[in-house]
């Protein structure tokens, strides 16, 4: 009898602690939403860099770009990188990306179009290190929405050469905003792709396999002179 009451007991206050642990964690249910955003954003400290790479799929409002020539006219890279997939045979995100870039004053002559088929980050860094290798850049300064920021840092970072460095630089997302970003249908989306694709990333490239410069370039649809690479 005693026994059974002290179960009892013990279950009561175990059914207590939890109710406690749940209501802690409803009354800090937002800073511990906005933490998980902010997990997600890092900025490096900017260096001057031989050119600034901005990744393809940027928003509508063209964030990427906006943030990509301020760094431009600021003077941290004679050179900006306009990355994006194609559309069509004809026309690619990269193209849409160089005249965001033009319309914010950087240059045409400034400007290095780079059209590609990557699916993801992780095809579309292995894609820029071969244009990378092939211009001589050892300073880079990469360009992508915040929330993106640590994704992008951790696959570069994998697949650059060693002897390239890279800080990158985040640019606030009109489509996410990290402090009420479970708000909207968008920023929820947003979060649990950026989630996946860090994990997809972490195991696909757990235990890299060495490969050529034109090997990549030939799988990947690469072929710098064509229409795939150009300078615009």
């Amino acid at each position: 009898m005693r026994g059974q009451r002290g179960g009892i007991i013990f279950r009561l206050l175990a059914l207590l602690v939890l109710c406690g642990f749940a209501g802690v964690i409803y009354v800090a249910r937002y800073p511990l939403l906005r933490a998980a955003a902010e997990f997600w954003i890092v900025q490096d400290r900017i260096e001057p860099a031989d050119v600034i790479v901005v990744l393809g799929d940027d928003n509508f409002t063209s964030d990427r770009s906006a943030q990509a020539a301020a760094l431009f006219h600021a003077g941290w890279a004679p050179q900006v990188v306009a990355s994006g997939r194609m559309l069509r045979p004809y026309a690619s995100v990269a193209d849409f990306m160089a005249r965001d870039l033009q319309s914010r004053g950087v240059p045409a002559s400034a400007i290095v179009r780079f059209s590609h088929r990557a699916d993801d980050t992780r095809e579309e860094a292995e894609g820029l290190r071969v244009l990378i290798a092939e211009k001589g850049w050892r300073r880079i300064l990469l360009v992508t929405s915040n929330y993106h920021t640590r994704r992008a840092r951790y696959i570069f970072r994998k697949v650059l050469p060693a002897g390239v460095s890279l800080e990158v630089a985040g640019a606030p997302d009109s489509e996410f905003e990290p402090a009420t970003w479970w708000e909207s249908r968008q920023g929820r989306k947003t979060f649990f792709l950026e989630t996946v694709g860090y994990l997809v990333a972490v195991w696909e490239l757990r235990h890299p396999q060495p490969e050529s410069p034109s090997s990549g370039a030939a799988r990947m649809g690469y072929f710098p002179g064509l229409i795939d690479c150009q300078v615009t």
